[in-house]
């Protein structure tokens, strides 16, 4: 099982990333630094939520799993 912390670094980490390419498809996209930077915010908002949520869940879900 994974710690709720590592769930979070790593969902942060993702985000992170995701980020800074909505930012940029959004720049390019409207050509307007303050909405593609809103978009992205959004964005990550909301997928860091599903993120965490989503890695909390298959965390605990065994199938697929080697033991031993």
């Amino acid at each position: 099982m994974e710690t709720r912390l590592r769930s979070i670094v790593k969902a942060v980490i993702w985000n992170l990333i995701g980020l800074t390419v909505m930012a940029v498809v959004g720049l390019i996209v409207t050509g307007s630094l303050t909405a593609g930077g809103l978009m992205a915010v959004i964005n990550t908002a909301i997928g860091f939520t599903t993120y965490v949520l989503y890695e909390r869940v298959w965390s605990r879900i065994g199938w697929g799993r080697c033991h031993g």
